[in-house]
């Protein structure tokens, strides 16, 4: 059986687990296609027009891609998609510079690209669902090589990083294709996330992943999980899961864990040795009220001892971030992420480099002022990153000897 017949066949075996067959589907989509016009017309005034008759209500901001701010999607542009029933799109256009102290190896001290240039076309009512990102995108992250958009979309998740079919049934729903990571509290592209950079957790954590995905949200509890390929390495043999409590509409609590039943010796950009053989767990709170979105979350991952892929002494990490965000008002905004991680074993050991040395330990510290305007935004950041412990020839500047990369980045452009 081929890797896609066998993902169908696990689809549609845990559809039926769950009480689902096609038909029940169908009866639940006319009733979920009015409960989701109903929310938006009563969420914003709809004005009469000239002649009496009642405007349409413009659509809504949409939840995907998923954003902790300060950016917000665009209001989307609605079509008829013939059969497909109605279709949303939206996008964004977005360039960057970034200049750097202590570059690593084979990296530059300056860098101007292309930061997202993304349309987002999806489908969002009844009982099948659909969503497809297609474009050119760059991932920079803080204490890392920075790749241009070319390099990112070839070495890592082609310019189709992530789509898949929903289908939806009550509380219910069961997700297929190219998937958003559970795992972590940042999401993956710049725009989704409050500072420009990814931390220095980001870097243990996977992206995005191919496989299934089951969901469940009921009042306030909401749960997820899926079987698929971890760090896109087209073996699954991953399974991850997140459960979340939302104590009242400020506070909420989750619980993320995941990791490789199996082991693979492939080693590439988007699928790390070491990383894809990890097993890893975050306890985030979130508590977003008035002007203040604070978020502390605490990371601890992995690696187990397989020498057969080519790991004869595994290794961990433990690490903990506080993403904070603060709303000015008048489109100001200041965000801000202090973080610290620390890896196990010894250069002696043998064991696993899963920072800059085994043993390594690392501070860092984003700030990032933004201004946001109607669709336009502009933001600047600076960032530090500082080293203890590391192995000589793996940490910052050209020969790997110096122990912290001071960054300044700034990002515009237009979400459409």
């Amino acid at each position: 059986m081929t890797r896609t017949n066998l993902l169908a066949t696990a689809t549609l075996a845990a559809a039926f687990a769950l009480g689902w067959s096609p038909a029940s589907w169908a009866d639940d989509a006319q009733p979920a296609a009015a409960s989701q016009q109903d929310t938006s017309s009563t969420s914003q005034s709809t004005p009469s027009s000239p002649q009496g008759a009642p405007t349409p209500a413009a659509p809504m901001p949409l939840p995907t891609p998923s954003m902790s701010g300060p950016l917000q999607t665009a209001v989307p542009h609605e079509f008829d998609g013939g059969p497909f029933g109605k279709l949303e799109v939206t996008g964004i256009v977005s360039g960057m510079g970034l200049t750097q102290g202590n570059h690593l190896p084979g990296d530059n001290s300056t860098h101007w690209d292309i930061s997202n240039a993304q349309a987002f076309i999806q489908k969002t009512t009844g009982w099948w669902q659909f969503y497809l990102q297609a474009g050119a995108y760059t991932l920079p992250a803080l204490g890392t090589p920075f790749f241009s958009a070319g390099d990112t979309v070839k070495d890592f998740y082609t310019a189709f990083p992530q789509g898949y079919l929903k289908l939806v049934k009550g509380d219910f729903s069961a997700e297929i294709g190219a998937l958003p990571t559970l795992i972590g509290a940042e999401y993956t592209f710049t725009f989704e996330n409050m500072n420009i950079e990814r931390g220095l957790l980001w870097n243990q954590e996977n992206a995005v992943n191919k496989g299934i995905q089951l969901n469940y949200a009921h009042k306030k509890l909401s749960a997820s999980v899926s079987w698929n390929d971890g760090f896109y390495s087209n073996r699954y043999t991953w399974i991850m899961g997140s459960l979340t409590y939302a104590f009242n509409a400020a506070n909420s609590f989750s619980f993320v864990a995941g990791g490789n039943l199996g082991h693979y010796a492939k080693n590439t950009f988007a699928t790390p040795l070491f990383l894809n053989n990890e097993e890893i767990y975050n306890a985030i709170y979130t508590y977003t009220k008035g002007s203040w979105v604070v978020q502390p979350y605490f990371q601890y991952t992995n690696v187990p001892t397989a020498p057969h892929v080519g790991i004869p002494v595994g290794a961990s990490t433990s690490g903990g971030a506080v993403l904070v965000t603060y709303n000015f008002k008048h489109g100001i905004y200041l965000a801000a992420r202090p973080e610290y991680i620390s890896t196990s074993g010894s250069v002696a050991s043998g064991a696993a480099n899963l920072l800059y040395g085994p043993g390594s330990k690392a501070f860092g510290f984003t700030i990032t002022p933004t201004y946001t305007k109607g669709d336009f935004f502009a933001r600047g950041e600076f960032s530090i990153v500082h080293a203890t412990d590391i192995t000589p020839g793996l940490a910052f500047g050209p020969a790997g000897l110096s122990d912290s990369q001071p960054r300044g980045v700034v990002e515009m452009g237009f979400l459409f």
